[in-house]
């Protein structure tokens, strides 16, 4: 394996043209001979150069629609010859094979005409079979042939050339030979996986196909000695990942972490009136609802103003000059939002290090999806938790109706607590959370916890009594005891929302109904771990 390899010859063929005039042009400075097809070879002959047709190269026409043009020995035999092996070299003589030197090539742009809803057939037809043939060819004979991929390689391998005389070093063919191979495999990986999910209409293909882009490297991950990187699928990015950052440092892992989290909650209220989450540690720490952002914002901080300090603030609507003021006045991590206009601009660059996510619009908390979590040895794979329960698929259990102000404190405790970590307890009164309880191995901590933040934040407040008085509760999965539903009605509350479905529900409703409490049940649970 020689460690430099002169370019005479390139074989070229790309969909895309971009960077092609300014490589071509250092080729042919550096003698290199140029064999190309079809459009490509249009486009070289337009810049002036002269282009040996691949017809040329094997001696046979392009046929069936030129589905068939480069599968031939005099083009796989030239990108995989050892060039030091006595029967290859014989075997290029005897059947008149030139070496290929350099292969430039990149695909039909499948993943494209998927995105654009093209038609089946026109999908069929953007499936390419010569061009990954050849990149791989040539990137397993990377001891003599360099492949290029994608036209943000073709200044590395100009500067190379212009540095080497015409030449490619090994440790430049293997990095780019590396490259050649993580292109096809994602390309393939498009394509199974349109067969797989659109064509088939499978949930879970017996191979699930995975191709995922590095897009940034991050500081470090979830802890300074972690390492991390954002990576997006072949469509692009969406959700968090596509939001435009308008100022502020570099986001982290915890930052897009938690960033997507308040943005999934906040998507809840798309259609609704202003509203504000704030999320602390993937979990919210308070959400409300108002008739302006600014007092939507006011209420969900007032909530637990200690856990707000530092933490990810989420908004369904263009985040004005009023509520940036408010969002100013104590230290913020991340603000999310549709946009932004001027005088909210105005008001955060003077804080430089505040981020400022501008979504465009709110993603579709009904949509489809798979969520992939790592385990030793495996991957888990689920749907997404899209299920939705609306007032009208709930079950009164109790003999006692809610009010109106409570069914609407109920669904609103219902919509955070399935976007809290389990077992979730949240309290909801007048259009805000009062207290939310998260992640405890107990539900009925969870409930106590709530309260006590609850209180908390009445002191803090300097309120007369804590704003779970009144309130409705609601639970993410059911209550196994009536003791978390006991809790709940010490602490004031006054309806409840839980999926029901424990062998002790007739406790709990028992429970309920001594109370005076009103209760229904969805059917439907929400953990989130």
């Amino acid at each position: 394996m020689s460690d430099i390899v002169k370019i005479t010859r390139a074989l070229i063929s790309v969909s895309d043209k971009s960077g092609l005039e300014a490589l071509s042009a250092a080729l042919v400075r550096h003698g290199v001979e140029l064999v190309s097809t079809g459009g490509t070879a249009t486009a070289l002959r337009g810049y002036g150069h002269t282009v040996l047709d691949v017809a040329e190269l094997t001696g046979s026409p392009e046929m069936m629609d030129g589905r068939v043009k480069t599968l031939h020995p005099r083009v796989h035999g030239g990108l995989l010859a050892l060039r030091d092996d006595a029967a290859h070299v014989a075997a290029m003589r005897d059947n008149g094979i030139a070496a290929i030197d350099l292969a430039v090539i990149n695909l039909y742009p499948f993943a494209a005409t998927v995105t654009k809803g093209a038609g089946r057939d026109e999908i069929i037809e953007n499936i390419d079979i010569g061009g990954p043939a050849m990149v791989r060819s040539a990137a397993k004979n990377h001891g003599a042939v360099a492949v290029l991929t994608d036209p943000s390689q073709y200044d590395e391998l100009v500067a190379a050339l212009d540095a080497d005389a015409g030449a490619t070093t090994l440790a430049l063919r293997k990095r780019l030979a590396a490259a050649a191979f993580a292109h096809t495999a994602a390309y393939d990986a498009a394509v199974a996986s349109w067969f797989a999910f659109a064509d088939q209409g499978e949930d879970f293909p017996a191979i699930l196909p995975l191709a995922l882009t590095r897009s940034t490297a991050l500081r470090y991950g979830e802890n300074p000695h972690q390492q991390a990187a954002l990576y997006l699928p072949q469509t692009g990015p969406s959700g968090i990942a596509a939001a435009r950052q308008v100022q502020g440092k570099a986001l982290s892992y915890n930052n897009l972490n938690d960033a997507d989290g308040a943005l999934e909650l906040i998507a809840e209220f798309a259609d609704g009136p202003p509203a504000c989450a704030i999320i602390k540690h993937a979990n919210p720490c308070g959400v409300a609802i108002g008739a302006t952002l600014a007092e939507a914002y006011v209420a969900a901080f007032d909530c637990d103003r200690t856990s707000a300090f530092g933490g990810i603030i989420a908004l369904n609507r263009t985040l004005d000059g009023p509520t940036a003021e408010a969002i100013a006045g104590i230290f913020t991590e991340v603000v999310i939002a549709p946009d932004a206009d001027a005088a909210a601009l105005a008001v955060f660059a003077a804080k430089k290090n505040l981020r400022l996510l501008l979504t465009g619009s709110l993603p579709d908390p009904r949509r489809t999806g798979l969520v992939l979590k790592q385990i030793g040895g495996g991957t888990l794979v689920q749907s997404r938790d899209n299920g939705f329960v609306g007032r009208s698929a709930c079950k009164l259990v109790t003999k006692r109706a809610p009010t109106e102000a409570e069914w609407a404190d109920m669904m609103l405790a219902w919509t955070v607590a399935r976007h809290v970590k389990s077992n979730a307890i949240v309290y909801a009164r007048g259009g805000s959370t009062a207290g939310i309880g998260a992640g405890q191995m107990s539900r009925v901590d969870s409930t106590r916890i709530a309260a006590l933040k609850a209180s908390d934040a009445a002191k803090t407040a300097g309120w007369s009594q804590s704003r779970t008085i009144g309130s409705a509760v609601a639970s993410d999965a059911f209550f196994p005891f009536a003791d978390g539903l006991v809790t709940a009605a010490e602490a004031g509350a006054t309806a409840v929302i839980q999926p029901g479905g424990s062998i002790r529900d007739a406790e709990v409703i028992a429970a309920a109904d001594e109370r005076g409490l009103a209760m229904v049940f969805t059917g439907m649970r929400h953990f989130r771990h």
